[in-house]
């Protein structure tokens, strides 16, 4: 099935999915020569089956990599499940993308809080490494993020300790919202000149979300947007404005539309750090000055990226805007357990996201 759908996605009769653009991603690299390797404990399959760059023969057992019809004989491509070791996978990882710096080198954890085990070699050499010995690292790590319902431990990616270790462009931090955005991102990270590690917060249900979805054009002639402006609000008739950042921008539509609320806008944070103050700063340029600008993110104010935004920000964006953030109360825990309190929550936060 998912092989069908996907030749309909080549075909243009249907857009692109999360899973397409990924593969677009790696197999384009790929066909131009560049080392590809990516492990994790599910990766081959993918954790919410929306990759199978692996397939088994069912009457064998024996492998097929369909990237590696893409390689030439000098091209490097391994997929490979690693076992529950964290902290020893992570750091060999790290390791191979020093000597392998030519290549994408790719790290993926189950879910987003598999990491907590590695965290270790993120602190020690990760996010550190290039200001103590000088040296450079191009890993990837893709850390499945959202808060949707499935308890503490299947939540959070804990994108706040990232945050906390960023400084003096060390690392990259991002949240991308659509399949062309993850498709250049990628391609970025291997492309541009100069090394850093990347940190991405990748989707769960947004990997089939209808909404989620991208065009073979985006990813042929677009670029990788830091910011995304929201070209659906007229400026004139803005009351307030929403910041915002993966998936809670599809929920904030969706009650946008049902609210009929045309006076509200919604800008896509895409990359949290660096921080895109240029951009940000662009795609606020048509509102008026005071308009409230509101942070809203689905994680407690204790975590997620609430307090390092205010530290960057204050309460004043870009000089024009008063800045404030909406988000679920401080907690020692990621998210509840209980599928009707996710729900109520979820129900608080738009009220006040978009309350007066």
């Amino acid at each position: 099935r998912l092989l069908g759908l996907r030749r309909r996605m080549a075909s243009g009769d249907r857009p692109l999915d999360w899973g397409a653009a990924e593969a677009l991603a790696f197999g384009t690299l790929v066909a131009d020569g560049y080392p590809f390797r990516m492990t994790g404990q599910d990766v081959c399959r993918g954790t919410f089956s929306h990759r199978h760059a692996v397939l088994y023969d069912h009457r064998d057992g024996r492998p097929y990599c369909p990237l590696d019809t893409l390689a030439g004989p000098s091209t490097l491509v391994e997929i490979a499940n690693s076992p529950l070791s964290e902290a020893g996978v992570l750091g060999f990882e790290y390791g191979y993308s020093l000597d392998s710096p030519e290549g994408l080198v790719v790290w993926e954890a189950q879910f987003g809080d598999f990491v907590n085990a590695a965290q270790v070699i993120i602190d020690q050499f990760i996010a550190s490494a290039e200001d103590k010995w000088d040296r450079l690292s191009d890993l990837v790590m893709l850390l499945p993020h959202g808060f949707e319902g499935q308890g503490p431990e299947h939540s959070s990616a804990r994108l706040e300790r990232f945050l906390a270790l960023a400084a003096d462009d060390n690392v990259q931090i991002v949240q991308p919202s659509t399949p062309g955005q993850l498709f250049h991102l990628l391609r970025r990270q291997i492309l541009r000149k100069w090394k850093k590690p990347l940190f991405v917060m990748t989707p769960k249900s947004l990997l089939r979300h209808k909404a989620c979805v991208s065009s073979l054009e985006d990813c042929a002639n677009g670029r990788f947007l830091n910011v995304i402006p929201d070209h659906d609000m007229d400026p004139a008739r803005t009351k307030k404005v929403l910041l915002c950042s993966g998936k809670v921008y599809f929920d904030l539509l969706e009650t946008r539309d049902r609210l009929q609320r045309d006076d509200v806008a919604i800008v896509r944070i895409e990359e949290y750090y660096p921080v895109p103050l240029p951009e940000l700063e662009a795609a606020l340029a048509d509102y008026a000055d005071e308009t409230p600008v509101v942070w809203v993110q689905d994680e407690p104010a204790n975590m997620g990226a609430a307090r390092f935004l205010v530290f960057e920000f204050g309460n004043r964006i870009v000089d024009r805007f008063p800045f404030s953030y909406v988000s679920r109360p401080a907690s020692a825990s990621p998210a509840t357990g209980s599928k009707k309190s996710h729900e109520l929550e979820q129900e608080l936060l738009h009220a006040e996201a978009f309350g007066e």
